[in-house]
């Protein structure tokens, strides 16, 4: 059964979706661009291989180059969707990501693929051409870009995969996984670590089978009976991702997580949590009573906006939550997220009002 969770809201998404660490200082962009000069002198002063030059060379050109085409829509939510380039049309799998693709962008979100066939051509289809952005990357066999992205302005091709796996986890706010090979597994165990590590924010991780599958099904069996019970990860990890074979659970889980969470920054070393419903101080002692756990000191509190969150005017006026995270718990933290999302959210029959 679906769950009834307030709508994700447009056009409020954080403008630089990576860096959370905020330093004690915002740095002008001269200064940066200067920094990366002289460290590009370096390589000439270090005598660095024509072979070390070049990877540099191609990686900075075709990061700058993905950054202009996404800066655009920085704004705007969006979902990676991974799985096999060899499914076909007939096959469930497909079919699921189609229906996923033409139900994220009914709410909105726009849809990031590899920009190949299988099931990255099917969440395009599913989402269209104004909302389907791609990442595809060159190879000698097996990937060209689908026929709905091909040619498109918002298609980024790209020769190294480390590239484009930042693109896919950097730029995006959730990440649903069909049923794929090794690349699909090695995007999934990725991002996992990613958010498992606190390299990147806690976000939607969807595995999504086909109706009836038990592809991801079997894959969660498998981290149980082995990496669980041999304590290689924690019980709280499982809260990291969600396998589900129901289209609407899958839309649910994605855009429910940002129906009251916004977005996170870490300012001066406290943790900020960015809402779209002001806590009741009630609420917050109950935080603090079942979260105190990831807490390295102090308590959760109500906080304003920082001036070092300036880089995200648009998002001054929401309500902000601070604590210092423990940086370890990071299963917790999701969870402390969700009980946010949840009491907080279903509760008002209320639309959150559009923002342009």
């Amino acid at each position: 059964m679906s769950r009834k969770y307030r709508k994700t809201r447009p056009g409020v998404s954080e403008s630089d979706v990576l860096p959370t660490e905020h330093s004690s200082e915002l740095y002008p962009h001269q200064s940066i661009v200067a920094s990366i000069k002289e460290t590009a002198d370096k390589l000439k002063q270090d005598q660095a291989t024509r072979g070390d030059l070049k990877i540099l060379d191609r990686a900075l050109k075709e990061l700058r180059y993905a950054f202009k085409v996404f800066t655009p829509y920085r704004k705007q939510r969006k979902v990676t969707v991974f799985g096999s380039a060899r499914t076909n049309p007939d096959d469930p799998s497909y079919q699921q990501a189609l229906q996923f693709g033409r139900r994220m962008a009914e709410e909105k979100w726009m849809i990031v693929t590899g920009a190949g066939p299988g099931i990255m051509e099917a969440a395009h289809v599913g989402a269209g051409t104004d909302m389907s952005m791609g990442v595809n990357i060159m190879l000698p066999f097996e990937q060209e870009p689908n026929y709905v992205i091909h040619k498109d302005e918002k298609l980024v091709n790209l020769n190294y995969f480390f590239t484009r796996k930042l693109l896919f986890v950097k730029e995006v706010h959730a990440i649903v996984c069909c049923a794929g090979g090794f690349g699909t597994l090695d995007e999934a165990f990725e991002t996992l670590t990613l958010v498992q590590t606190g390299k990147r924010d806690p976000m939607p991780i969807v595995l999504l089978d086909a109706p009836g599958g038990s592809y991801w099904k079997d894959w969660e069996e498998f981290l149980k009976n082995n990496l669980l019970k041999q304590e290689l990860i924690s019980k709280e990890d499982l809260s990291l991702f969600h396998v589900t074979d129901d289209l609407e659970d899958a839309v649910d889980e994605v855009i429910g997580f940002y129906s009251v969470y916004n977005s996170m920054r870490y300012v001066k070393g406290r943790l900020v949590l960015r809402l779209h419903v002001e806590p009741s101080n009630e609420f917050i002692e109950k935080l603090n009573d079942e979260f105190k756990d990831i807490l390295d000191s102090g308590i959760i509190t109500k906080v304003k906006a920082h001036e070092l969150e300036k880089d995200d005017e648009h998002l001054a006026d929401l309500p902000r939550i601070s604590l210092i995270f423990n940086r370890k718990n990071l299963g917790r933290l999701r969870q402390l997220i969700d009980r946010i999302n949840t009491e907080l959210g279903p509760q008002s029959s209320e639309e959150p009002e559009e923002e342009e």
